[in-house]
């Protein structure tokens, strides 16, 4: 049976079993869903048995479980392994949701629900291009390695891949966790920035001040906050931490006229995030400032009394989290020397400042001239009727550089989401064409990798 007439007839169980799955609110970064990631790994562990694999165990680590499963049907053939990851980012803010965020729907022509797209509508096309293969010809050997922490930056995954060398040992990791240029212009991401993200905490006097007794004789830390943050970027929003750009990978002309070739309509960009003007870096453009240029963001700030009402007070604290995305070249952990060097030396006099590291890791760049990339290429090409155009993303996944330096093996991102799918924000969702397009192109990559080395 050909692939299309598969998913045909199964397409409402697709759709079925992946919502199963969705339900599950597997946030990693809060404690009071610790059960909810174990529900999660029995859940995809049930799912690839199901689907045909030989092994599937759900693995501890420090943190949350991974889920491991193979399908080894010859020692001489190829070695597939499939990466992605099941938990997902808080809801909040649930009263922005149209529908509630793990009580997932179709509509529009979308499926809508926390995951949906990132990445348990992703991975899980995996899964059913795996099944398909198995009943109708399996062509090589398939691993899966699916995590609980990629949104808080895989901090376990690491040490479990250098205790696990020999069962993850594989010939290319496939991965489908990024977005392409359009519907209807697919592209294989080649590259990923990496990360740098911090808390920082900013205390004044040693308790809430009365603002009418106090303010104007003592340092505000909200107050502080806000204009050390505002002194991080320039007026041509250059990131102003001294040795900060020193190992940033330039890109040559070659690769932003490349770059370039990509289609973007920024009216239709602006429009869709309700923004009249854009602003970054000076001298790049919009997708050279998210692809291929570094960025520095606040995302979140709190200190003081938010509640109903007035209270007029000097707040004690003030906090912000704040991320960095790197390009290649950069290392996070320097990064973050950097930053915390730089941020308590402009702490006016009066406030005392702390920073701590959260999580962070290294950007990915992957070449377009091997076997893998040329499989994908030519299986996006198959079902899309034209050929993909190699793009770089502005969003991380930690592991990926690492997966090289551990495992000695290159990723390739085939990803099937679109900038619209609203991931990380409320109302994320993944179009339903698109879930069943993954599930379609899926096996022609390994169809043509084999051809690729052979």
């Amino acid at each position: 049976m050909n692939i299309k007439s598969y998913i045909d007839e199964n397409k409402d169980r697709f759709l079925d079993e992946l919502f199963g799955l969705i339900r599950i609110p597997s946030v990693s970064s809060k404690s009071e869903n610790k059960d909810d990631m174990y529900a999660a790994t029995g859940y995809i562990k049930k799912a690839l048995l199901d689907a045909g694999a030989d092994l599937a165990e759900v693995i501890p680590t420090a943190g949350h479980p991974v889920v491991y499963a193979e399908k080894m049907i010859n020692p001489d053939l190829p070695v597939v392994m499939v990466y992605g990851h099941y938990d997902v980012q808080p809801a909040e803010p649930l009263e922005l949701w149209s529908s509630p965020p793990f009580e997932p729907e179709m509509r529009d022509g979308k499926i809508w629900g926390r995951g949906a797209d990132d990445d348990k509508g992703q991975f899980f096309m995996h899964v059913k291009a795996f099944e398909y293969m198995v009943k109708n010809g399996l062509p090589c050997n398939v691993k899966f390695l699916i995590e609980g922490e990629e949104e808080i930056g895989s901090p376990n995954l690491g040490e479990f891949c250098q205790a696990n060398t020999d069962r993850l040992k594989c010939d290319i990791i496939l991965v489908s966790d990024t977005s392409m240029i359009a519907r209807d212009v697919p592209s294989i991401t080649t590259g990923l920035r990496g990360l740098s993200y911090l808390e920082v905490e900013v205390t004044g006097p040693n308790r809430d001040l009365h603002s009418g007794l106090y303010g104007g004789a003592v340092a505000n830390p909200v107050n502080m906050l806000a204009k050390m943050i505002a002194s991080l970027t320039d007026e041509n929003n250059r990131i102003t931490i001294p040795g900060f750009y020193d190992d940033v990978m330039e890109a040559s002309l070659d690769e932003r006229n490349e770059m370039a070739r990509a289609p973007f309509d920024i009216e239709k960009y602006k429009k869709e995030i309700d923004v009249e003007e854009l602003v970054g870096e000076e001298g790049f453009s919009t997708m050279e400032r998210t692809g291929m240029r570094p960025s520095l963001d606040v995302n979140g700030i709190w200190g003081g009394y938010t509640g109903e009402g007035a209270k007029t007070i000097l707040p004690s604290k003030a906090y912000a989290k704040i991320s960095m995305r790197l390009v290649p070249n950069q290392n996070s952990k320097k990064i973050d020397e950097l930053f915390i060097r730089h941020f308590e030396s402009i702490a006016p006099a009066g406030v005392k400042v702390t920073a701590r590291v959260l999580h962070g890791g290294e950007g990915y760049v992957s070449p377009v001239d091997n076997p893998a990339y040329r499989a994908a290429s030519r299986a996006y090409e198959e079902t899309f009727g034209k050929k993909p155009i190699p793009v770089r993303s502005g969003g991380s996944i930690p592991i990926i550089s690492l997966f090289e330096k551990v495992l000695g093996v290159k990723t390739i991102l085939m990803g099937f989401g679109l900038e619209s799918d609203a991931i990380h924000s409320p109302n994320e969702n993944f179009p339903v064409w698109n879930f069943y397009k993954g599930i379609e192109t899926i096996p022609l990559f390994y169809k043509y990798y084999l051809e690729e080395i052979n």
